[in-house]
């Protein structure tokens, strides 16, 4: 049994209605064995993490009393979301639009969900679980808040994992961060400045007089 009484993890997403859906569309025993086998993972594994590590864009997801459903969008620097414990992950909330409505969704109803989304790497994870906002926490803050954070960080974004699964990367459009493209033209002009002084190197071992002075 796992939290919230589920008897499998993917639970939280597969109700009876969608797993009714995938044994009328054939998918159902291929999931069934998935969940057997152990099923989707409830903590921050190596490879979470690494991921994590990497990502500059992810979406939360809350839903108010009504049901509605509110997705917001929050970036920035490779390593702004971090990890808090083996189940817990943060970042650090920088002031936007003041609109609130996922502090005040959360307040409602802490029920969350992260999509993280790797363009370059053409990589996503899905993680459902719990989330709050932190209030006057000012080494919480510190510990979540990137060097290079473009903006002020006004709150602590935390999120307390349930079950997290690998998307495949289909549909992915292969976009690269601007850091990333520099890097690359950086390595490559190295690499070719590299290569000329070798070559200028074997030219002058094969006619060792030819940049003498006459």
């Amino acid at each position: 049994m796992t939290d919230e009484g589920f008897v499998y993890s993917s639970d939280i997403a597969f109700t009876p209605t969608v797993k009714a859906l995938q044994e009328q569309r054939g998918s159902r025993a291929a999931y069934a064995r998935h969940e057997a086998a152990g099923g989707w993972q409830t903590t921050v594994t190596p490879e979470l993490a690494a991921f994590a590590a990497q990502v500059r864009t992810l979406y939360v997801v809350t839903s108010n009393p009504l049901g509605y459903p509110y997705a917001q969008h929050r970036g920035g620097p490779k390593g702004f979301l971090r990890v808090l414990g083996p189940r817990t992950l943060g970042f650090a909330d920088l002031v936007g639009n003041r609109q609130f409505i996922t502090q005040g969704n959360l307040i409602d109803n802490p029920r969350a969900f992260l999509f993280l989304i790797d363009y370059a790497r053409q990589q996503r994870v899905k993680i459902w679980g719990r989330a709050r906002m932190i209030e006057n926490d000012s080494a919480l803050l510190a510990r979540l808040t990137p060097e290079d954070a473009k903006g002020r960080p006004e709150r602590a974004f935390v999120f307390d994992i349930l079950a997290w699964d690998a998307n495949c990367p289909r549909h992915i459009p292969p976009l690269l961060d601007p850091e990333d493209v520099a890097e690359a033209i950086h390595n490559r002009d190295a690499r070719i400045a590299e290569l000329e002084e070798a070559l200028r190197r074997a030219s002058q071992t094969r006619n060792p007089g030819q940049d003498r002075p006459a």
